[in-house]
């Protein structure tokens, strides 16, 4: 999916409510055990705090820059998809004729082979999607429940893969490609064979034979480079590590920041007794931002580990893939009440 305007303040501040209510929870504890209890001794030194701050931040700063790449990666390779798919539409109208036919067919069968091949490549996308959208066990950024309510569901969780290829392909395509695990090479398999069949029936110039097969060629590279940042994810050790140094921050900087401003507050008491008696209590606000900022930039990171699963960051596969179904269909000439209309946004989102 994709956000086409910035979060405003307060849609990521409720993004954050939970765990915004958790820092305000953890530095009230503290501020209060120190104002009712005598325990001054109990604090850390800056040094070693701001040795470990200065640790999760840059961790922090490599997920993210880690993270963004990958998406702009798979983003790369779907506008890929775009130009290619377009290129195999238009090639397909201009290169499948009977100019080198030994037994020319008739214009209605020319087209029908053209439709063929134009569809089974909707049915490549559609099935290259839906791959897309499977769940992996690392996947589970979409079960936080922040992320929940606001109920994003790509079309692929709302509709099955064998409703949408029987639409487009044939029965005998359908029950090949239903029996094969990975069900888009499947259906490129198919397209070169179709197309080595008119090259043999001269429907198709042995030039023009090449070029369309360098075409699936790239097809097949486009859909591997999707298959590997599907398949292989975010490095686990680097996640969750950088999770847990953000918590071991957030949890020992309470024993810093309250003592300094205990400190503050008793420098000031003589010139100013109810400020210096309360002043402990102005590192509430401080922390929590201080706590916010460093776990709202490491979510930030894990959110947009994986760019196909389907939540507000992601990559818009689903509108990708309709948007050039409906080019390739309208350059058909199909008629506007068989050209599917393209997905909606949800929210200013982008599925």
């Amino acid at each position: 999916m994709h956000i086409k305007k910035t979060y405003s303040t307060f849609e990521m501040a409720w993004w954050t409510r939970f765990e915004t209510f958790s820092f305000l929870l953890i530095i009230i504890f503290w501020v209060s055990i120190y104002y009712f209890l005598d325990i001054s001794w109990l604090k850390i030194p800056w040094t070693p705090l701001a040795l470990i701050g200065t640790a999760v931040a840059f961790v922090i700063g490599f997920q993210n820059n880690a993270s963004y790449g990958r998406i702009w990666e798979a983003r790369k390779i779907w506008g890929g998809i775009v130009n290619t798919s377009r290129t195999f539409g238009v090639f397909v109208q201009d290169m499948v004729s009977n100019e080198h036919a030994e037994k020319p067919v008739d214009d209605a069968a020319l087209d029908m082979e053209i439709k063929t091949l134009t569809n089974r490549h909707i049915a490549w996308m559609t099935a290259l999607r839906f791959a897309m959208r499977q769940p992996r066990r690392w996947e589970t950024t979409s079960n936080h429940r922040t992320n929940q309510e606001w109920g994003f569901r790509p079309p692929e969780k709302d509709t099955m893969l064998e409703c949408e290829l029987k639409s487009v392909i044939s029965e005998s395509d359908f029950d090949y490609v239903m029996s094969k695990n990975n069900k888009p090479t499947a259906l490129l398999y198919l397209q070169s064979h179709h197309l080595k069949e008119l090259k043999e029936k001269g429907l198709v110039w042995e030039f023009s034979f090449l070029e369309l097969e360098g075409l699936v060629q790239e097809l097949f590279s486009l859909q591997g480079k999707s298959e590997r940042i599907k398949n292989f994810p975010y490095p686990r050790q680097f996640a969750t590590l950088n999770h847990f140094f953000m918590w071991i921050f957030v949890l020992l900087l309470p024993l810093s920041l309250v003592p300094q401003f205990a400190e503050i507050g008793a420098n000031v008491i003589d010139k100013s007794p109810l400020i210096g008696k309360y002043f402990m209590w102005f590192s509430v606000p401080f922390y929590v931002i201080v706590a916010w900022i460093f776990h709202t930039m490491e979510r930030i990171g894990r959110t947009g580990e994986n760019p196909f699963e389907g939540t507000a960051n992601d990559v818009p596969i689903s509108t990708i893939a309709r948007g050039i179904e409906i080019d390739l269909l309208q350059n058909l000439g199909e008629p506007d009440d068989q050209i599917p209309i393209q997905f909606p946004t949800k929210k200013d989102t982008q599925f």
